[in-house]
């Protein structure tokens, strides 16, 4: 496998805010069992923060389900909703400081069920480490992108002023990709 441009752990070790809106044009590299290698930009985001954002499956606290958001920046959350769909997450900050990013698309495929569906994932990539997996990881192709800031989806239930927050983060449809 070759490192060169994979993201370092340390990318994933700071707020949420800063790592969720960096991730847009990032590479999201799958190697599948097969051992053939698929690439995408990722293309829109959204940021879960701590116990104190009602949007964020943290907000009940350490939970069976939600162990692996009290890690080390750079772990994979996945979670399964609605009985269907895996969503395939990033967990961010430092230690006992919950945070993660929903990846919510990536090019050519837009929502986090079908992105999950596409790309194989399921729970056996909870826990995961992006920085020594073999099967998923994160490359920097070093490229300037553009990208807005929307507020999240489906989160009615949080109410104000989690609905309000600006935390998903798209691609710009004319970025230099």
């Amino acid at each position: 496998m070759n490192n060169k441009h994979r993201v370092a752990q340390g990318f994933f070790n700071r707020d949420v805010l800063k790592v969720a809106p960096e991730l847009i044009g990032k590479t999201l590299v799958r190697k599948h069992p097969d051992g053939k290698e698929k690439r995408y930009t990722i293309t829109e985001t959204e940021a879960y923060r701590g116990e104190k954002d009602l949007a964020c499956h943290a907000k009940k606290g350490r939970t069976k389900r939600t162990e692996i958001m009290y890690h080390e920046g750079g772990c994979v959350y996945m979670y399964f909703i609605y009985g269907m769909y895996w969503m395939l997450n990033f967990v961010t900050g430092t230690k006992n400081e919950p945070q993660a990013v929903l990846i919510r698309g990536i090019e050519g495929i837009d929502g986090p069920g079908k992105l999950a569906k596409q790309l194989q994932l399921d729970r056996s990539f909870y826990g995961e480490n992006l920085s020594t997996s073999e099967r998923l990881w994160i490359e920097d192709p070093q490229t300037t992108i553009e990208y807005d800031s929307h507020t999240r989806v489906g989160i009615e239930y949080a109410g104000k002023p989690w609905t309000e927050k600006k935390w998903r983060f798209r691609l710009k449809q004319n970025s230099n990709r």
